[in-house]
């Protein structure tokens, strides 16, 4: 995982150095390649009824985004990225695993009920901005899709005597997901949002109810020219 990260990083920085340089020389048909940062509080939405709503969780990633015009002005263009995220949720529901069998309970007397997972990104913009290749503070629009590759999670939650259990890339865990996003703001300060369309967990139930549970994300996104 270390060396993955690692290589992705050198790709960024070497990637983000050249290429808004390189796009400024074209003059007026000029591209916004970017590095992003985002830093977002977390949630899961669409939880089993018995679910109570989850306690402080956050969600942080780092990626490039690559610019395509598509008018003479720069304006509008549409934008593709690779990137990594990791997301930390303090949840409720309790998951284990025991022979490649994944099973969900609520239990109210367990205690440090976490959830994290590691994944690559792959974001999908199309995008409205007032810049100019000139003008570096101006008003965005940014709008699409990121998918999203899990790399591991683990699930880990303490029980009445102490115990700590902790399950890693348990089977009923959906490795492939997506949702909408959306940036908008001035400047530096960005709003960014995240809504998970497919549910984390593949052909899950808990007292025969479904489990639809998906990621919901609210924060900033800061772009690196």
């Amino acid at each position: 995982m270390k060396t993955t990260l690692t290589l992705l990083l050198l790709l960024l920085n070497v990637i983000g150095s050249f290429a808004q340089k390189d796009s400024l020389e074209l003059g007026n048909r000029y591209a916004d390649d970017q590095i992003y940062v985002t830093v977002s509080y977390a949630q899961f939405f669409d939880q089993p009824t018995e679910i109570s709503k989850s306690n402080f969780s956050y969600s942080l990633s780092l990626g490039f985004l690559k610019d395509l015009i598509l008018n003479k002005q720069g304006s509008i263009s549409v934008a593709a990225g690779v990137g990594y995220g990791f997301d930390f949720f303090n949840h409720k529901l309790k998951v284990t695993e025991m022979n490649n069998t994944t099973a969900f309970t609520s239990d109210d007397e367990i205690s440090a009920n976490l959830f994290k997972s590691h994944n690559l990104e792959f974001p999908l913009e199309l995008r409205w901005r007032t810049s100019t290749a000139n003008k570096y503070s101006f008003w965005r629009v940014y709008a699409g899709i990121k998918f999203l590759y899990n790399l591991s999670n683990t699930f880990q939650f303490e029980d009445a005597t102490g115990t700590t259990f902790k399950y890693s890339d348990v089977s009923n865990y959906n490795k492939f997901q997506y949702g909408l996003t959306l940036s908008t703001g001035y400047d530096e300060f960005n709003i960014n949002l995240y809504y998970g369309l497919t549910p984390i967990f593949n052909n899950s139930t808990i007292n025969e109810e479904v489990i639809n549970s998906k990621v919901l994300k609210f924060g900033l996104i800061f772009y690196i020219l």
